[in-house]
């Protein structure tokens, strides 16, 4: 909503374009807002966020995780744990091991963002333009290079 400033009130937003004019209203439900804000306190972690990054290239199993994140089985089950709980992420079982991966409410279609579902909004992460995001999030990348991920809400 480039050139729009957003004014939050009770009855929901109002938008107030450049020159001072208000143009569009936009009612924002309790409920919705209540989702949103638990998305982003489920993706305020690091090691979440680097798992979510790294089921965007495919499933994986726990054991895999842990040798990429370098942290211990149970730490990683936990934050797994928690994804699933929060509708992020699902699993299937072979055998002994658990696979897990992103779910339908996450949508990776574009080469450059994961999309997640949420109610009436969309929370996307993308990388810096040129960037794919399979590149982003490839363990090996050289740690010196700088790769940007942008966050951005929008009404869908």
């Amino acid at each position: 909503m480039d050139g729009w400033i957003p004014i939050v009130g009770e009855w929901g937003s109002q938008f107030v374009n450049e020159m001072g004019q208000m143009t569009k209203t936009l009612t924002v439900e309790d409920q919705d807002l209540e989702n949103l804000s638990s998305l982003f306190r489920l993706l305020s972690d690091k090691t979440r966020l680097n798992i979510l990054m790294l089921l965007a290239g495919g499933e994986r199993n726990v054991t895999n995780l842990c040798d990429l994140l370098a942290l211990p089985q149970p730490t990683v089950s936990h934050h797994l744990g928690l994804l699933r709980m929060n509708n992020v992420i699902g699993n299937r079982r072979n055998g002994k091991q658990v696979f897990y991966m992103l779910n339908g409410r996450v949508d990776v279609s574009d080469t450059q963002a994961l999309k997640i579902n949420v109610g009436t909004f969309d929370v996307q992460i993308s990388v810096k333009p040129g960037i794919p995001l399979t590149e982003a999030i490839n363990p090996s990348a050289n740690a010196d290079e700088q790769k940007t991920v942008q966050a951005a809400i929008s009404n869908t």
